[in-house]
C-alpha cells in the first residue's frame, strides 16, 4: 500500500461500510447483554503480552479484524452490567461526529483553524451557562476533562483573588483553597501545580450524608489563618465522586460572600442535573458560584472528554491564562476576542469537543438528556430502598445522584472490610458485573455508579444475588 493508497476515497467507503456493521453488531450484543463480558478479566502483563510489539513497515493485516480485537478487550460501557466509574454511554450517532472530527482534525487555538468549531462551542457554552441560571454576560470554554477544568476555574480564581497580578509577578504570600475531605483528588492536585503544597487545600469536615456545613467551613478558614494561609476560594462538590452527595450551595456561596472569597463548584458529575426538572433542585445556589466545571461525558452522554469550565462573569475565562503569542493571537477587537479559544485555555491543538456537544443536543433535543438524568437517578434510589431493607447489605447514604455505596454486613468470621474487598475482586473476575470500590470513613464500601439508560433493576436485583452467592 501506497500513500496515495492510504488516502483513497474508496478504499475507505469499502472499509467505512464494514465498520458500521462492526460496530452495530457490538451494539447489538453489549446492549443484551449476551454472549459478552462486561469487562474481559486479563492482568496488566497478560494483556501486554497479547498486543503485537513489533510494527512492520509494511502494510500487515485488516483494520477491521484488530478493531475486533480492541472492542473484545476493552471494558463495555454499553453492556446493562456496567456499573464502574463515572463514564458515560456514549450516543451511537456522537460516534459519527467524532469520526467526522477526526477526519477535519481542526485545532481551535486560533478562530482560523476551527471556526464553525469555535462558533458551535460559544453556542454550546452560552446554552449551558442559560441552564445554570447565570446571567447574559457569563462565558467559558470547553476543555479536556474535569482535571484541566478545575485547575482552569482556581487559575482564575487566583488572579482575580490574590490582589495583585500573579500571572506576570509570580505569588507573594501562601494562599490556600476551602475544599470538601470528599472532593475529588483533582481539587488537591491542581492547588499543588499552582505551587500552593499539600497544605494550600484545606480539607472541610463533612457531616453523616458526606456535604460540607457551615460550620466546618468557618472551621477550615480560621485553620488556615492560624497556618498563616490567605484562603482565596472554596470548592464545593456538585456531586462527590465517592458518594455522589451535594454540598449546600446556597450556604456556601453566602460563606463566600461573606469572605470575600471566590467559590467553585466541580459540577463534573452533578452539574447535568440542570437538564431535570424533577432533579435540578439539587444544584440551587449554583447560579451564585463564580465558575462552574461540567462534564458532559459523565451524565449527557457524550464522548470523552467534553469538559465545560464556566464563568459567572465572563470577564473573568480570560484571566486564568493570560499570555500572548503573536504568532497565534492578533489583537482584536474586544467583539471578537472570544473567537481565539486558546487565550482562556491550557490546550493549543484542541480538539473539536463542542461540535458533538452542538450536533447531539441539536438532533435529539435538549429533553432527552434530562429523561437521562431522571431514569439514572430513580433506578439508583429505587434500589438503595430495596438494599436497605434486606438484612444482609447495608447502605452508607441514600443517593442523591446515580451513585450508590452499599457492601454486605454479614460475616462469620472475619473482616467486613476484607469481605467486601474480597467480593469485589471476585465479581471482576467472574466477569459478569463492573463494580468498584470506595473507601468512607476508614471503611470499605462497595460502590456503583448507574451509567446505562438500558440498566433495569432486574440487572441490579441480579448483582444481589451473585454478591450473596460470592460471599
Amino acid at each position: 500500500m501506497t500513500l496515495d493508497d492510504a488516502f483513497n476515497p474508496e478504499s475507505f467507503r469499502s472499509t467505512g461500510h464494514r465498520w458500521v456493521d462492526q460496530i452495530a453488531g457490538y451494539l447489538d450484543r453489549a446492549a443484551t447483554g449476551q454472549e459478552m463480558p462486561v469487562l474481559p478479566f486479563t492482568l496488566p502483563a497478560e494483556m501486554l503480552a497479547g498486543v503485537e510489539s513489533d510494527f512492520p513497515s509494511e502494510p500487515s493485516g485488516d483494520l477491521l479484524a484488530r478493531i475486533e480485537t480492541l472492542i473484545a478487550n476493552s471494558n463495555h460501557l454499553h453492556h446493562p452490567r456496567y456499573m464502574g466509574h463515572q463514564v458515560a454511554t456514549v450516543l451511537p450517532q456522537a460516534a459519527l461526529v467524532e469520526a467526522t472530527n477526526a477526519i477535519l482534525n481542526n485545532g481551535m487555538a486560533v478562530y482560523e483553524m476551527g471556526p464553525v468549531q469555535t462558533a458551535m462551542e460559544r453556542r454550546v457554552v452560552a446554552y449551558l451557562s442559560e441552564i445554570l441560571g447565570y446571567p447574559e454576560d457569563a462565558d467559558g470554554i470547553l476543555t479536556h476533562g474535569g482535571s484541566v477544568g478545575n485547575l482552569t476555574a482556581l487559575l482564575a480564581a487566583r488572579q482575580a483573588k490574590a490582589g495583585h497580578d500573579v500571572w506576570t509577578d509570580g505569588q507573594r504570600e501562601p494562599f490556600a483553597v476551602l475544599v470538601s475531605e470528599q472532593a475529588h483528588y483533582c481539587i488537591s492536585r491542581a492547588v499543588q501545580i499552582m505551587g500552593w503544597g499539600t497544605a494550600g487545600a484545606i480539607a472541610v469536615a463533612t457531616d453523616d450524608e458526606f456535604r460540607m456545613t457551615h460550620e466546618a467551613l468557618r472551621a477550615g478558614y480560621e485553620l488556615a489563618e492560624q497556618q498563616g494561609r490567605r484562603v482565596l476560594a472554596v470548592v464545593a462538590s456538585s456531586c462527590t465522586t465517592a458518594t455522589g452527595s451535594f454540598d449546600p450551595l446556597e450556604e456556601v456561596a453566602a460563606f463566600c460572600q461573606a469572605n470575600d472569597l471566590w467559590f467553585h463548584v466541580d459540577g463534573a458529575h452533578g452539574a447535568s442535573l440542570a437538564f431535570s426538572k424533577k432533579h435540578g433542585g439539587r444544584l440551587t445556589g449554583i447560579e451564585h458560584a463564580d465558575s462552574v466545571v461540567w462534564d458532559l461525558h459523565k451524565l449527557a452522554l457524550m464522548p470523552a472528554l467534553v469538559t465545560a469550565v464556566l464563568f459567572r462573569e465572563g470577564r473573568r475565562s480570560y484571566e486564568s491564562f493570560a499570555q500572548e503569542a503573536s504568532y497565534l493571537f492578533e489583537s482584536v477587537d474586544s467583539e471578537f476576542e472570544w473567537s481565539d479559544v486558546g487565550r482562556r485555555t491550557l490546550e493549543c491543538t484542541k480538539r473539536g469537543m463542542g461540535v458533538t456537544a452542538f450536533l447531539m443536543m441539536q438532533t435529539y433535543g435538549t429533553r432527552m438528556f434530562g429523561e437521562n438524568v431522571d431514569k439514572l437517578i430513580d433506578l439508583t434510589q429505587h434500589f438503595a430502598v430495596i438494599v436497605d431493607e434486606t438484612e444482609d447489605f447495608e447502605i452508607a447514604t441514600m443517593p442523591e445522584a446515580n451513585i450508590l455505596c452499599f457492601r454486605y454486613k454479614l460475616t462469620r468470621c472475619g473482616d467486613i472490610d476484607d469481605l467486601n474487598r474480597r467480593l469485589r475482586d471476585q465479581m471482576l473476575r467472574s466477569e459478569e458485573f463492573y463494580i468498584v470500590q470506595t473507601q468512607l470513613g476508614g471503611t470499605t464500601w462497595l460502590r456503583i455508579t448507574i451509567m446505562n439508560p438500558a440498566t433495569r433493576l432486574h440487572d441490579l436485583e441480579q448483582l444481589l444475588v451473585r454478591l450473596r452467592e460470592l460471599a
